[in-house]
């Protein structure tokens, strides 16, 4: 079986978001096992599995990404979009547009302290779209 639902975050500023709960919210019931395969349809943004519990990982994270991806470098050819565009692409080439989740007994199959990120790299971003296809029986 193949399910596949194409949905929208919320919008949020830039920085590192714990969104599971959101995107559990979106899917249909999970098969017993499969995988979830979520893609996200943007050049700016990406998605990962990091720390649920504690917040300071996903303002550390925010720094050590400004810190390795400066904006407003001399060398940037792509600057129409604004200070934080090309960085953003750059940022989310390091991150990937995608993950791939174990489902195990109708659950996503995520350690204890794992949780999906939206990690947004524009100070300001609408929505991201995102598709999610489940293969399970």
């Amino acid at each position: 079986m193949i399910q596949q639902r194409i949905f929208t975050l919320r919008p949020r500023r830039r920085g590192f978001h714990l969104v599971t709960d959101e995107i559990r919210s979106h899917l249909p019931e999970l098969p017993a096992t499969g995988l979830l395969h979520l893609f996200i349809r943007h050049t700016s943004a990406g998605l990962s599995l990091n720390e649920n519990a504690d917040p300071d990982v996903r303002s550390d994270l925010e720094a050590i990404f400004n810190h390795l991806v400066r904006e407003r470098e001399s060398y940037y050819a792509h600057t129409l979009e604004g200070d934080d565009d090309m960085p953003a692409h750059a940022k989310s080439t390091l991150v990937g547009a995608d993950l791939t989740i174990p489902i195990v007994d109708g659950r996503l199959g995520l350690g204890t302290w794992q949780g999906i990120y939206l990690c947004e790299f524009r100070n300001r971003a609408a929505g991201r779209q995102i598709v999610a296809t489940i293969l399970g029986e």
